[in-house]
């Protein structure tokens, strides 16, 4: 299987619960869309720097992470970003990588939006038997 990717729009939740209530026009809710790469093996949603800047996403804390290739570092976790896919969305915090060069979209995330990929066409889908309500599993 190769690689699976999608277009995402990714909106600061503050800046969108500030303009639901009057605060902020919403034409100044802070949002850009972005071509992700789809990675079942990464957690969350990984971001860079310019992302972060340009969506003015906090700093909530930081962590260690461990990456792909087995090294280790320290980075930001900034949000809370919504991300919209299709008629699909989540909000969740990101994972601040300074020199990512693709943005990542991540298994937690996926589950949120209740999505999938697509083996045959590898990118990302609604589901056939629920493309218009996702559906969570509460037991």
């Amino acid at each position: 299987m190769g690689f699976a990717h999608a277009t995402i729009t990714l909106t600061n939740s503050g800046d969108e619960a500030v303009a639901a209530r009057g605060f902020l026009p919403p034409e100044s809710v802070r949002k850009t869309e972005v071509r992700a790469l789809v990675d079942s093996g990464a957690s969350t949603l990984v971001i860079n720097d310019t992302i972060k800047n340009q969506l003015g996403l906090r700093v909530q804390e930081t962590a260690e992470i461990s990456l792909a290739d087995g090294s280790s570092q320290v980075c930001e976790i900034v949000g809370p970003v919504d991300i919209r896919f299709k008629n699909r969305h989540t909000v969740t915090y990101a994972l601040v990588i300074p020199t990512a060069s693709d943005v990542l979209l991540g298994v937690i995330p996926l589950e949120g939006m209740d999505v999938i990929i697509d083996p045959k066409t590898q990118e990302l889908a609604l589901p056939p038997e629920r493309p218009y309500l996702a559906q969570f599993i509460v037991r």
